[in-house]
């Protein structure tokens, strides 16, 4: 099973953010008085059209026609859908019935009501048209978009793209993350697959951030909060350290260099993995910086009498779980366990997805490559 931990700090960084803290925390202590909610699904999701009672043709709400599932997760299913009243097509992320995801998906709500203060197309984000209920699932409306851009390079030669494209994705991505800094949000989950291409065909091709079902208010999170995808996210939040919205500039950086180069910078399976490749090219955090890391211990050893404290595990000290990249359950009243989001989709079968993408998240049994939240 997997966990998102929410946190709420009181020292908000917008003066005016008070009201809407209080709000996100009454939406996060709905289903409990006295802790946090707990968002808890299965690591390894499955699109059922048993489950949901959808296939091609199905009808959402009142007049939204099913023309193609798009892609599946822990949440339930985005599908293409055609306006019957209107003969548009628009992308729904149908979720499901769940009281956990029902959760989730207020919160998402919630986060997608404060972004609508920004001009999506101005700020490269994807425009949110509301939602409604088909019978107890919430349903939400976006734009449809072409294809998203972990897609897009793989179809082209080496899995890369010139130059000449990258620079104006990167101004774009750049001017998306501006924006919702300029709102106190942190994407949370910066990645390819989170990010679509309008239209192939155009050109300079026009980008759009999508998947705000892990964003957050910047001061609405603490240490310990844990969500994204293994090989983009930033040291801080693999070990625990205290964040801000500069994480999704560390995971920007990262998309450059592969769509660059086709391949990730830090390629892994889980965070271990990342850590080790980050500390060979860049050097250890300072002890002082890995002192306050919530998760230091998982991946370091100390030694009070070295002048350099702290000691990054070999592989056989890192002790892995029964599984294939996975941790064993370490302490649970100490760390939560890792999470599979419950907002990240991932294509449907048929649909290309390269290998190096594709991320373990942690199970019951392990949490060393779930999500995680800045």
């Amino acid at each position: 099973s997997t966990h998102r931990r929410h946190h709420y700090c009181t020292q908000p960084s917008h003066d005016n953010s008070k009201p809407f803290l209080e709000s996100f925390e009454r939406i996060l202590l709905s289903n409990s008085p006295t802790k946090p909610t707990h968002f808890t699904m299965s690591a390894h999701p499955s699109f059922s059209s048993n489950e949901l009672g959808l296939v091609k043709g199905s009808i959402l709400g009142k007049h939204y026609k099913v023309e193609a599932f798009l892609g599946e997760g822990g949440f339930g299913i985005v599908a293409k859908c055609r306006d019957t009243m209107t003969n548009r097509a628009v992308a729904i992320k149908v979720n499901k019935s769940r009281p956990d995801i029902l959760q989730q998906a207020k919160l998402e709500i919630f986060i997608l009501e404060q972004l609508r203060r920004l001009d999506s197309d101005a700020a490269n984000i994807v425009q949110w048209n509301g939602f409604f209920h088909d019978g107890e699932r919430v349903c939400l409306k976006f734009e449809l978009l072409d294809q998203c851009l972990r897609d897009y390079i793989w179809d082209r030669k080496n899995h890369c793209l010139p130059i000449s494209e990258v620079r104006p994705i990167l101004g774009q991505l750049t001017n998306a993350l501006s924006h919702l800094g300029s709102v106190g949000m942190v994407h949370a989950d910066l990645k390819p697959g989170n990010i679509m291409v309008v239209n192939r065909h155009e050109s300079p091709i026009k980008v759009k951030l999508i998947d705000f079902g892990l964003a957050c208010p910047a001061s609405a999170v603490m240490p310990g909060d844990r969500v994204g995808t293994v090989g983009y996210c930033a040291p801080e939040v693999m070990l625990g350290l205290p964040y801000n919205e500069a994480i999704d500039m560390w995971s920007l950086g990262l998309v450059a260099v592969e769509l660059a180069t086709g391949l990730p910078l830090y390629p892994g399976n889980e965070d271990y993995d990342v850590l080790k490749f980050i500390i060979e090219t860049q050097g250890q955090p300072p002890d002082h910086v890995l002192d306050s890391g919530v998760y230091t211990e998982d991946y370091f050893i100390e030694d009070k009498d070295k002048q350099q404290r702290w000691t990054f595990k070999t592989d056989q000290q890192f002790q892995r779980g029964p599984e294939a990249g996975q941790r064993l359950f370490v302490s649970p009243d100490k760390r939560p366990p890792r999470s599979e989001p419950v907002c990240t989709w991932t294509p449907i079968p048929g649909h290309k997805e390269p290998p190096t993408h594709r991320c373990l998240r942690g199970s019951a049994t392990g949490r060393g490559s779930g999500g995680r939240g800045r």
